[in-house]
């Protein structure tokens, strides 16, 4: 289990390359709880957006890296 800063750390390193949704950060990166870390990246000045997409029947969290990555 890896601690918060490090979870912090694959999310960018995803983002940097492609969205994250919910369920690849469960089943990928074994982030059970993505919400509150993008929320923390989110308060360090990332410009990370939420979308919502389909996954079978359900919507989930899908979230995208803003070109230019952080807010000045």
């Amino acid at each position: 289990m890896s601690n918060t800063r490090t979870q912090r750390e694959q999310i960018i390193a995803w983002l940097l390359v492609k969205p994250l949704n919910t369920l690849e950060a469960r089943q990928q990166l074994y982030i059970m709880s993505i919400a509150a870390r993008i929320f923390e990246l989110k308060q360090q000045g990332f410009n990370i957006v939420t979308n919502y997409i389909k996954a079978g029947s359900k919507k989930i969290a899908q979230y995208v890296l803003l070109s230019g990555g952080r807010h000045e």
